[in-house]
Formats: structure tokens, C-alpha cells, sequence
């Protein structure tokens, strides 16, 4: 029996791998606040603010077969490292691909340059940071996992599961698109990326791995998503200036189309996986994954508020708006 430490284990990612382990029969402990959300059933749950002095006194000086980190923060990171490097026979760093310098080179794989680590407020340099303090302390039984964008059931940041959402939702209605020509989406499902993590750590697998999906075309995943959410309307794409015009936002957040990338970014979705597949890596079916995110989100709601994505009235507004100067011309 394996018995692994993670370093957060409440939160979407980190509870996916608790429950996996735990379905191994391994013996799993999970220290974290407890605040990001509920507590996976058969784990050992130590209750624990990560920036206290005694933060690890309960679980320093155990013989780790595993310790994964999900953290970024350099105080959260370095204080584990110090009370915890000497315990674990192998460490996971949970990274990700945002770390890297450069977003136009195709096929770049983990040698690629990577920002250089200077404000650790930003995400892409606090990655870095964590990265380069854990390989001094861990040395050679240390495996950084670079992910791509992680979908899923679960997810809480909208920027998957907004497409098979909104076009379930809109039904027979039209829905607003990007323009879809020669751009590509990469992305892999928590649950291929949480086995995929834990049979590394039983292997005691190591170095930097991107952790991504197969590079598809983004007007593919949006046609399936339509065809999964039974989408009868028409979908109504448009250019990038018509959008930046009138305020939509790349990739994520509010008033944005999600999965909707600068041209000048478009090898963020043309990482190399190569390494990835050589040691394992697999992915599921496209239409799995969407049947599985459209029966979490008729749960929570198709119409609830969101991170990501147009709210239902401001796409209708803009879709009323193409349709007025359509008519003019």
C-alpha cells in the first residue's frame, strides 16, 4: 500500500486524485484549509493553514512514499519543502504549461524557454519559482507536471464547459462564436490527468512532463459540443476586430468567448505531448468528456452565473447587434 501526502486535496484537481488513490486502496492523507471544497471520503484529513509556523507538525517526520504539491505560492511552497523534502521517497510538483516564455513556436516541448521568475504575484513566474525551489530541494526523485487547460466534470472555471452549456441552454437559438478558422484547442480531462499523476508517482517516474491533449481543431470541439447539447440554432461566428470592438475578451473571464485565443498565442494549444504519451499519457473520447460536463452543468445549473463566458443577455445583445448591421448593408 502506497501512502501519499497531498498538499491540498479539497480542491477540484487535488480531490479528483485523493478519490482516485483512495479507489486504489492506498493510504491517502490530505493537509489543507478544508476551504475549497468538500472532503474526499477515506482520507486522513488534517486541517491545516499552510502559512502557520506548525503548519507540517503532524505530518513531518513520516516516511512518504508520495508527496504531491498543487500550490504555487512561494511561502506555501518553500515551507513544505523545508519541514517535508527529507520525508518523501518521491515528490510531484503540479505546474503548468503557462510557464512558458513563448507562445509561438508549434510542437515546443519541455525545453522551452520559461519566463523568468521575477514577480512572484504573477501565476506563470510563481510557477517558475516553484519549479526551480523544489528541484534544489528535492534533486532527482522530483516530477514536475506541466498541464495544459483541465476539463471536466467540476470544473469551476468555465472555460470548457461554457460551449456545451450555452448551446445546450440557447437550444434553437443562435449562438456567438469566434472565428474558428486555422485555430486549435488543447486540453485534458482531470481524470485522465489525476491517473495519469498517480501511476507516475508508483513508477517513481521523473523530470517535466507536459501534461496535454491532442492538439484539435477548435471548430471541431465546438461542432461536437453542439451536436451533444442537441444545438438547433444557428451559430454565428464573427472576427476577432468585430469582438474586440465591442469588448469581448480572449480565453477567460467575464465577457469573454472561452477557448478564444489571440493569433499571436496559438501555439498555447500546440504544445508538445510526445514525452507525455511516451510515458503513459492517454486521453478519452471528445464526446465523452462533453456528455460528461453537460450532465454536471444541467446539475448546477445551465443558466447560473459564471467565471468565464457571456452572460445569455450580453451574447443576445451582441447577437442583435450583427443582426442590425447585417440588415444595413
Amino acid at each position: 500500500m502506497t501512502r501519499t501526502l497531498i498538499l491540498g486535496g479539497t480542491g477540484w484537481l487535488g480531490r479528483e486524485i485523493a478519490e482516485q488513490l483512495v479507489a486504489n486502496g492506498d493510504d491517502v492523507t490530505c493537509l489543507a484549509r478544508g476551504e475549497s471544497g468538500a472532503v474526499p471520503s477515506g482520507v486522513t484529513f488534517i486541517r491545516s493553514d499552510r502559512r502557520t509556523p506548525d503548519a507540517y507538525v503532524l505530518v513531518a517526520g513520516i516516511a512518504w512514499d508520495e508527496i504531491i504539491e498543487l500550490a504555487y505560492e512561494a511561502d506555501l511552497v518553500t515551507g513544505a519543502l523545508e519541514a517535508l523534502a527529507d520525508c518523501a521517497q518521491h515528490w510531484t510538483l503540479v505546474s503548468s504549461v503557462s510557464v512558458y516564455a513563448s507562445n509561438a513556436e508549434a510542437g515546443a516541448d519541455e525545453e522551452a524557454v520559461v519566463v523568468e521568475a521575477v514577480d512572484f504575484d504573477d501565476y506563470a513566474q510563481a510557477k517558475v519559482a516553484a519549479e526551480r525551489v523544489t528541484t534544489e530541494a528535492v534533486g532527482d526523485h522530483l516530477l514536475i507536471v506541466r498541464p495544459g487547460l483541465i476539463v471536466g466534470p467540476g470544473d469551476t472555471s468555465d472555460r470548457f464547459s461554457y460551449w456545451v452549456a450555452r448551446l445546450a441552454l440557447a437550444s434553437h437559438e443562435a449562438v456567438l462564436l469566434p472565428e474558428v478558422r486555422d485555430r486549435s484547442v488543447q486540453f485534458i480531462d482531470v481524470r485522465d490527468l489525476a491517473a495519469w499523476l498517480i501511476g507516475a508517482g508508483h513508477r517513481g517516474l521523473t523530470g517535466i512532463y507536459n501534461a496535454v491533449g491532442s492538439e484539435r481543431d477548435l471548430s471541431t470541439v465546438l461542432l461536437a459540443a453542439a451536436q451533444v447539447a442537441g444545438h438547433t440554432g444557428n451559430l454565428i461566428s464573427v472576427d476577432d476586430e468585430w469582438l474586440i470592438e465591442h469588448n469581448v475578451n480572449y480565453w477567460a473571464g467575464r465577457r469573454s468567448l472561452p477557448l478564444w485565443l489571440p493569433r499571436s498565442d496559438f501555439a498555447f494549444a500546440q504544445r508538445s505531448r510526445d514525452r507525455f504519451v511516451a510515458a503513459g499519457g492517454t486521453e478519452r473520447n471528445l464526446h465523452e468528456i462533453l456528455e460528461d460536463v453537460l450532465a454536471d452543468e444541467r446539475k448546477r445549473g445551465l443558466d447560473r452565473e459564471r467565471r468565464s463566458g457571456l452572460t445569455r443577455e450580453e451574447e443576445n445583445l451582441l447577437l442583435d447587434e450583427i443582426a442590425r448591421q447585417l440588415a444595413s448593408v
